[in-house]
């Protein structure tokens, strides 16, 4: 687990034992009994995961590219920014060249790396990491077996909306908008590289 400084040593909790509860096709769930700060024990359930990157396709129009994907796991079709999980030892930047164009068909002239989010600090492992991409070219888009998804446009004023009245409720979509919101306004700088440039995640 990621260290923490000496002046937040007083929070952390150490890890005494591991059980691994679930090993599953990409996701596995595990249990840790750990001891807190005062001494007592506790136990804590929490998912791993392999990571995952989610990419905000910036036409020259200035409408953003979005998915709506059925998700089995709440059951209902969601609005999102095309995303998708890394492969073993995959980088984040190629991972979000490769599922753009899985997804959407778009290939990108220029990309800028933004941040990484936490999806679900209690439960899950699960970092995403956020890139933009612009000078977009449309091509064909290779969807993996099994699916299904519909690509559309949207413009950010729309977006805003959507996050607004419930429209959009997915996590790592509501942070995408949050940053684009800052990067048009120009309150927050993207460091834009071209592909051959783009190193990984950082």
């Amino acid at each position: 687990m990621t260290s923490i400084s000496t002046a937040e040593s007083h929070l952390k909790e150490e890890r005494t034992a591991s059980e691994v509860l679930l090993k599953g096709n990409f996701l596995q769930v595990c249990r840790d009994t750990v001891r807190l700060p005062d001494g007592h024990t506790a136990t804590r359930e929490y998912v791993i995961h392999p990571g995952a990157v989610v990419v905000v396709p910036l036409l020259d129009d200035g409408r953003v590219v979005l998915e709506r994907q059925y998700r089995y796991p709440v059951a209902h079709v969601m609005t999102e920014f095309p995303a998708g999980k890394l492969d073993a030892g995959e980088d984040p930047f190629l991972c979000g060249q490769r599922e753009l164009l899985e997804e959407t068909g778009y290939t990108a002239r220029e990309w800028a790396y933004a941040g990484a989010m936490h999806l679900a600090v209690a439960y899950s492992t699960e970092i995403i990491h956020i890139y933009f991409a612009r000078g977009l070219s449309l091509g064909t888009r290779q969807l993996d077996h099994g699916e299904f998804l519909d690509v559309f446009t949207a413009t950010p004023q729309e977006v805003a909306g959507w996050c607004r009245d419930g429209t959009i409720t997915d996590a790592k979509s509501l942070t995408c908008a949050l940053w684009l919101q800052n990067v048009l306004s120009g309150a927050w700088e993207l460091d834009w590289q071209s592909p051959a440039a783009q190193g990984g995640a950082g």
